[in-house]
């Protein structure tokens, strides 16, 4: 008996599930297949699996079907006719703005950035947003606005945060890949979570995505993507990175040949704070370790980055605060008596109120005090290629725990932890990626964590190309897309 169109349908639409951004693009290059067929397809997948995984903030999905027909796919596109999504925190035409808030959910973008028109250069079209913890403060995706994103691989956990959207959907297949930003770990942590290959440019790597280059948290975020290959993080990097650079990113192939030296790879286990991890993120590391010997680098004992923790700490949070607190004034400033500061979720009002409470000098201090952690975090890896330690020191946590309506010194507590290992790479501006080489007992991903010098993302781009050949991570994906199919059927 022959299937049914219908069926026809989602069997083309999971095979091109299969495929990550840069193989799509190809059957667009050699006439393969149309730029509105792959948008068709990710559309079948997004509406048949988002019911269950609720990654999507906002969509337009006719938009997105005429920019496909209306697309002119070139050679020097990377990502010709290629599906994608945007995280919320980033403005882009046509699409609303929400900032995972309830006070700005559906509100237009007032336009795009340098970052946004170099993705569409590059060929993307964009189906929508992902969602984000409000203003990406949290390091879980479960927001008053849109509820709870699941995690793939198991529903009842957490994806992780900010990025958690974009990492669920790209975990799930809706797309190949995605946008995603990082301050603290925010890409690093959910590709943890989600099992894919999260990268982290070094500070002013890229073209400005919007931010003010005078805020005082801007040094500390990179905007880039989620992916499952490395090969797409590498493209969409060289899509998005500043022309000015003295290096630009070598070509992929060239990057594929791996790295040419021996490298010195210090491991460490314990976070800023001297916590140790759990056995499925020691396991982790130990095969990370074993990998790396195996290819023929060093792997040494360190001691990992000497910074104070605590005072660290205090200024990432005080600055937070201060930012947001002058966010809401001009908020306040722009829509009158329709402020409505109860729509702000209750961590995101606190952090506010206690930055309202700081003496005027609270801002040098913190801003002193990163770049104290800068100095000695640079010490540490001079005397290494990379480090490596976790990303995470556990797996994906229970859902409905560490939401913005807890206790928010527990939060800020959990968010200590959570990005004890990533954060000093937000500090120190140097590029860092989570690496997907290890899945527990229990079938839940553990990412391990590379850190290089800043400048140095083609040296950490060609250490992931060689443990991606030595240990592909990609044919987990086709067993977990198998589970995902059954849902609807």
């Amino acid at each position: 008996m022959r299937a049914s169109n219908l069926e026809l349908s989602q069997q083309a639409s999971d095979a091109l599930s299969a495929l990550d951004a840069t193989a799509q693009a190809r059957l667009v290059s050699t006439g393969q297949a149309s730029p509105l067929e792959l948008v068709d397809a990710a559309i079948q997948r997004i509406e048949r699996l988002e019911p269950h995984i609720n990654a999507l903030a906002s969509t337009d999905f006719e938009l997105a079907r005429e920019c496909a027909r209306d697309a002119s796919p070139q050679s020097d596109m990377p990502f010709p006719g290629v599906p994608t999504l945007l995280k919320d925190l980033l403005a882009y035409p046509g699409h609303p703005a929400g900032f995972g808030s309830r006070l700005f959910k559906g509100r237009p973008a007032p336009g795009g950035s340098d970052y946004t028109d170099a993705l569409d250069r590059a060929g993307l079209i964009v189906l929508g947003k992902t969602t984000t913890s409000e203003f990406g403060l949290l390091g879980t995706t479960e927001t008053l606005a849109h509820g709870a994103t699941r995690n793939p691989w198991n529903f009842a956990l957490s994806t992780g945060g900010s990025s958690g959207g974009a990492a669920a959907a790209v975990a799930s297949g809706m797309v190949p890949v995605a946008h995603a930003s990082d301050g603290g770990g925010s890409i690093r942590g959910p590709s943890s979570f989600c099992g894919l290959f999260g990268f982290k440019p070094s500070r002013d790597r890229t073209v400005n995505a919007g931010l003010p280059p005078t805020m005082p948290t801007a040094r500390l975020i990179s905007d880039h993507c989620v992916s499952r290959s490395v090969r797409d993080s590498a493209a969409w990097l060289a899509a998005t990175e500043r022309r000015d650079l003295a290096r630009v990113l070598p070509a992929i192939d060239d990057l594929r040949r791996g790295p040419q030296k021996r490298l010195r790879i210090g491991v460490y286990r314990h976070d800023v704070f001297g916590r140790g991890v759990s056995e499925a993120a020691e396991d982790a590391l130990k095969t990370a370790i074993s990998l790396c010997e195996a290819l023929g680098h060093d792997v040494i004992a360190c001691d990992g980055p000497d910074v104070d923790a605590t005072e660290t700490s205090r200024a990432f949070f005080n600055l937070t605060g201060i930012v947001l607190s002058g966010l809401f004034d001009q908020i306040a400033a722009a829509m009158g008596g329709a402020f409505d500061e109860t729509l702000f979720e209750p961590y995101t009002v606190e952090l506010v109120r206690r930055a309202r409470r700081l003496p005027e000098a609270a801002i040098a201090e913190a801003i002193g005090a990163t770049t104290r952690a800068e100095a000695s975090a640079n010490q540490t890896i001079s005397g290494y290629d990379v480090l490596l330690s976790p990303t995470v020191p556990f797996t994906a946590f229970p859902l409905g725990t560490k939401g913005p309506s807890e206790d928010p010194d527990q939060l800020i507590a959990f968010t200590e932890r959570l990005a004890g290992f990533t954060n000093v790479a937000s500090f120190a501006g140097w590029p860092a990626m989570s690496v997907p080489l290890f899945w527990s007992p229990e079938g839940l991903p553990v990412g391990c964590h590379f850190a290089a010098a800043t400048g140095e993302d083609a040296l950490l781009f060609s250490l992931a190309f060689q443990l991606e050949g030595a240990a592909p991570w990609q044919p987990r994906f086709a067993a977990l897309a198998g589970r995902l199919a059954c849902l609807n059927g």
